[in-house]
């Protein structure tokens, strides 16, 4: 198969589409060339929406921006909204929270990722797990497996509920509420609240064991197609703590090789610009990023599940723990490769947020009401990194003498995985669909891939600056009137 450096003679070759990507937020296609012999010759990700957030926040009093980039999804906003609170919290001058805000950030932002896993898990990828990647399609859905497994189905079901119920306690409702303000949280967490809470979190830390038995029996029972299906090494990124814990809210930075060997280490966040760059290619709105220090064709990394539990040394929480250990048992100096492996690393950090949920609520400091903190020094920038449940997330604002957003850059998690997931569907056409007749079962490998990666692709359209965009004027016969072309350098032709 062509790599992504080499050219193909387009007009030569026949073009299949994938669109849209099916069980995935956002929307995206992939397009293949095929030649006469069905060899696919060149496969690419595109994400055909565009949505500039980065634009329209500009102008904003920055105390909104919590709240209006949540909107960016209806299914990780509470990432974006705590990404952006931390930021935020740098331009108010607080440099530190109080216990107690800090412990209700980290509570909603568990409650975040278990139900946002427990969704990809459960009702996005399952179908493909539990019936084949070329099953018949009427089966490759929720519905199907609620027929014929209704238990697995059913645990999913309520372990997204109980953390859409933390997000509630906490933000006022499951999708777009309000909690983190400038130097701190708006609302405490009542008793009544916080009891109601701990009636049923022994049993989600249960169902979340169980689901890291399933996923993980999936990928052992299911060699090689779990080791080999759209493979390839690379750089992982992602926070820890430091002495190396797995860090979900705030951590530094550390990055990783295919080998495990540390390429940097505890890193600030806060000079992210240094360690990452993105590269803009002509036909995706989404962004390429890049470890600077090697260079945007040997630099491209992995975030997200299969990353963390990769870069991290331990996690705090026993069950999670003892499940990485497992994990990591599996791979060549540690370090699995495999997009299939996402699924486990998923339901291990599942298992850890349900842990960490339980330890929290039983924090006395959880019920305190001391929640901001006052009287820093103003800042004219202020970013916030955050570990979303797809990945290391990145919001960056830049402020007037106004208190009105001036700039704002965010790499979302999807983006960080941009490359991957390209590398990913190349290798798998190349394998399962070379020199075959495509049938919608043997496309569907193809999307197999990309949910690996649990992918938000509306959270991942943001590029800001110079990128490629094509307008065509077209008469109502349809013929082309005329046509303009604005290339990634900025030139109109």
């Amino acid at each position: 198969m062509t790599s992504e450096s080499e050219s193909v003679n387009r007009e030569d070759l026949q073009r299949i589409v994938i669109e849209p990507v099916s069980r995935v937020e956002g929307h995206g296609k992939v397009t293949l060339l095929a030649d006469d012999d069905n060899v696919i010759r060149e496969a690419r990700l595109h994400i055909v929406e565009f949505r500039g957030f980065e634009k329209f926040i500009q102008g904003r009093p920055y105390w909104d921006v919590p709240v209006v980039v949540q909107r960016l999804c209806g299914i990780c906003p509470v990432s974006h909204h705590l990404a952006a609170g931390k930021a935020i919290d740098r331009i108010e001058g607080a440099q530190q929270l109080t216990p107690t805000a800090k412990k209700l950030r980290e509570l909603v932002h568990f409650g975040q990722i278990l139900q946002s896993h427990a969704l990809h898990f459960f009702h996005l990828s399952s179908p493909d797990l539990l019936f084949g990647f070329e099953a018949d399609v009427a089966r490759r859905n929720v519905f199907a497996v609620i027929e014929a497994h209704p238990d697995i189905a059913l645990q999913g079901v309520k372990l997204r509920k109980y953390g859409q119920l933390v997000i509630a306690a906490i933000c006022g409702k499951r999708i777009h509420g309000t909690g983190a303000i400038p130097g701190g949280m708006n609302k405490p967490l009542t008793r009544s609240e916080r009891d109601k809470l701990l009636e049923d979190i022994d049993q989600i830390v249960e169902w979340g064991a169980a689901a890291n038995e399933l996923a993980r029996d999936y990928y052992l029972d299911n060699q090689p197609l779990s080791v080999e299906f759209g493979t390839m090494t690379s750089n992982y990124l992602g926070l820890v703590r430091p002495d190396g814990a797995l860090e979900l809210y705030d951590g530094k930075l550390r990055a990783k090789d295919k080998d495990g060997n540390t390429i940097f280490d505890q890193y600030s966040d806060q000079n992210y610009f240094d360690y990452i760059r993105e590269e803009v290619r002509s036909w995706s709105y989404m962004k390429f990023p890049y470890l600077t220090q090697l260079g945007s064709e040997n630099g491209w990394y992995r975030v997200g599940p299969l990353a963390r539990v990769n870069n991290c040394d331990y996690i705090d929480t026993p069950l999670a723990d003892e499940a990485r250990l497992e994990y990591k048992a599996h791979g060549e100096n540690g370090m699995l490769h495999a997009p299939l492996a996402y699924h486990w690393a998923r339901m291990i950090e599942l298992v850890h947020c349900a842990e960490k949920i339980r330890e929290l609520l039983n924090d006395p400091e959880i019920l305190g009401t001391d929640l901001v903190t006052r009287g820093g020094e103003r800042q004219s920038t202020g970013i916030g990194v955050i570990e979303a449940t797809r990945g290391t997330l990145f919001h960056h604002y830049e402020i007037d003498d106004n208190d009105l957003i001036r700039k704002a850059n965010l790499i979302v998690s999807t983006t960080n995985n941009n490359q991957a997931m390209n590398e990913s569907i190349r290798r798998v056409a190349d394998k399962y669909l070379s020199g075959r007749e495509l049938t919608e079962g043997l496309l569907n490998n193809i999307e197999v891939a990309i949910r690996a990666y649990d992918p938000c692709l509306s959270c991942a359209t943001h590029a800001i600056g110079k990128m490629p965009l094509i307008v065509e004027l077209q008469g109502s016969d349809g013929e082309i009137i005329n046509r303009l072309q604005k290339d990634s350098n900025g030139e109109i032709s």
